[in-house]
This record gives C-alpha cells, sequence and structure tokens, in this order.
C-alpha cells in the first residue's frame, strides 16, 4: 500500500506524492508534462519490492498538486519546486535523494540539481531528456496535449482512442484504470486532462521563454557532477543520438543506456527493462 505525503513547493504550494516502501534509499520519481504520479506506479512498486524507499509526485498543475492561481508553469517553476521537495526529503529522512525524471520531471530535476550552489542529489536518471530536444517532436506532443484540451472528451473510451492513436506502437491496455486516473470529469459529464490547461496556454506556460530556457538547461548540465544515468527510448520523437552524445561530451561521466523498443514513454512502453537498467545504476550509488 501507498502512503500519501504532502510536500510545500518553491511558492507554498502543495504537492501530493505516494511513498512505497519502509527504508533503504530514498528515490523520487518525477512525471513527464500532462501526466500524473500514477504514470509511475509499476515503476515505483519494482523500487520498493527491491528495497528502496520510492516516492511519485504530481508535479504542480497536475493530477492532486495545487495548480496555481498565478499560473506559472516555466521550467524554472517546475525546478524550483523540484528542489524545494529534495531539500524537504533531505531533512525528513536525512539522505539526500535520487532522482528519476521523466521529459518535464528530469527537465525539473536537471535544474534543480544543475543550478543548486550544493548539491541537492545523491544521483540523477533522466528518462529521455536532454538539454536541447527535437523541435518536431516537441510539437507533436504538445499537439496531443493540446486536443480536446477545453471540451475534453464523452466518454473514458473516447480518450483511450484519442491515446491510441497518438501511441500507436503500444499495445491498447485491458483495462482503462490507469487512464482514468489521469482523467477528471466536469459538472457537464465530459472527461478532461488531470491538469491546468494554463500549463500549455497560459502566459507562463511551459513553452515560455524558449530560448532562456535552453540557455539554463545547458549549463544546469554542465554542472551536474552526481552520479549521471541517461535512459532513451530508441524509438523517441525528442531525442536522437545526436542529442546523446552532445549530452555525454557536457557530462562525460555519464551512463547511457538505449531501451531500443521503447519511444518517448519509456517506462510505459519497457517498465521491466527500464527499470533493471535503473536498478542497476542506483546499485553502484552510495547514500548521502
Amino acid at each position: 500500500m501507498a502512503q500519501t505525503v504532502l510536500f510545500e513547493g518553491a511558492q507554498g504550494n502543495r504537492l501530493v506524492a505516494d511513498l512505497r516502501g519502509v527504508s533503504g534509499q530514498v528515490v523520487i520519481l518525477l512525471h513527464g508534462g500532462g501526466q500524473t504520479r500514477y504514470s509511475w506506479k509499476g515503476s515505483a512498486q519494482k523500487l520498493a519490492d527491491c528495497g528502496l524507499r520510492a516516492f511519485t509526485m504530481d508535479l504542480r498543475g497536475h493530477g492532486e498538486s495545487d495548480w496555481l492561481e498565478n499560473g506559472h508553469y516555466r521550467f524554472s517553476d517546475y525546478g524550483a519546486d523540484a528542489a524545494a521537495v529534495f531539500q524537504q526529503i533531505a531533512v525528513r529522512y536525512g539522505q539526500k535523494p535520487i532522482a528519476v525524471g521523466a521529459s518535464l520531471g528530469g527537465i525539473s530535476s536537471l535544474l534543480a540539481e544543475g543550478e543548486a550552489p550544493l548539491s541537492l542529489l545523491a544521483g540523477l536518471v533522466l528518462v529521455d531528456i536532454t538539454p536541447r530536444m527535437d523541435p518536431g517532436g516537441v510539437n507533436k506532443i504538445l499537439s496531443f496535449m493540446g486536443d480536446k484540451i477545453h471540451d475534453g472528451f464523452a466518454s473514458i473510451e473516447e480518450a483511450a482512442e484519442a491515446v491510441a492513436r497518438y501511441l500507436p506502437h503500444r499495445s491498447k491496455p485491458k483495462s482503462l484504470d490507469g487512464l482514468r486516473k489521469n482523467l477528471r470529469q466536469g459538472e457537464d459529464g465530459r472527461y478532461r486532462w488531470h491538469w491546468d490547461p494554463r500549463f500549455l496556454d497560459g502566459p507562463y506556460s511551459v513553452h515560455s521563454d524558449h530560448e532562456e530556457s535552453e540557455r539554463r538547461l545547458l549549463s544546469a548540465t554542465r554542472n551536474l557532477r552526481v552520479p549521471v544515468q541517461l535512459v532513451r527510448g530508441g524509438q523517441s520523437e525528442l531525442v536522437s543520438k545526436a542529442h546523446v552524445d552532445e549530452f555525454i561530451q557536457m557530462v562525460p561521466h555519464a551512463l547511457y543506456y538505449d531501451v531500443s523498443e521503447a519511444g518517448h514513454m519509456v517506462a510505459g512502453d519497457k517498465n521491466d527493462i527500464f527499470c533493471d537498467a535503473v536498478l542497476s545504476f542506483l546499485a553502484h550509488i552510495e547514500v548521502v
């Protein structure tokens, strides 16, 4: 059973997390944009079964975490939240966490660690994310997320069909319970994604200040000193091999693992292979 734990973000915003495992190294898994903490459920449980304490957390504006009245959903805002949470974990549990961040969760973790004057993490796993990303892949993701952002879906089944069109390589799940966690039903009966629409179309949206965000990400990457693993989906539409090569040049101590049959949603596509790669990396990190 998961235990619900609350953290406080950089603006006093409430962040909701689940904890699996009662002892061992603390690992926090941060999801991608448009997802919720439940996207990590299988991975977190496997980590807990292997003797780790695994947190999964809804990022600001997602799931059960606060939706910001000021609409601040820039990369820098997510990085500030991640830094605040990493510090709270160190105080509560007496050790620096290891962060596993997919896409937006990876960007958040990278900025938090790379811009901190003193290291906040014991290790960092970046899941299909690098400082530079393919513009076509980014636009594809944003287009999917933005479709029916306000109108919503008539049923969960309709939402499932939209996901299937976006991820044609993935087998359709036997149950829609996982998808249900990523949707909320409005008073009009329609289902909408469980994240604040201003995340995409607000004045301080996730794609605000693109050039400045990329500059900060590149700088933060060069500052990484903790153990780092980059896990890429071999069929990723976001991270090319050229992006990987550039990352390794900037972080020569980083380990790289390619999940050949996975796309951008690496854990969702090949969770067992992904978890084995991460566990192998974590086994060599000392608790700090």
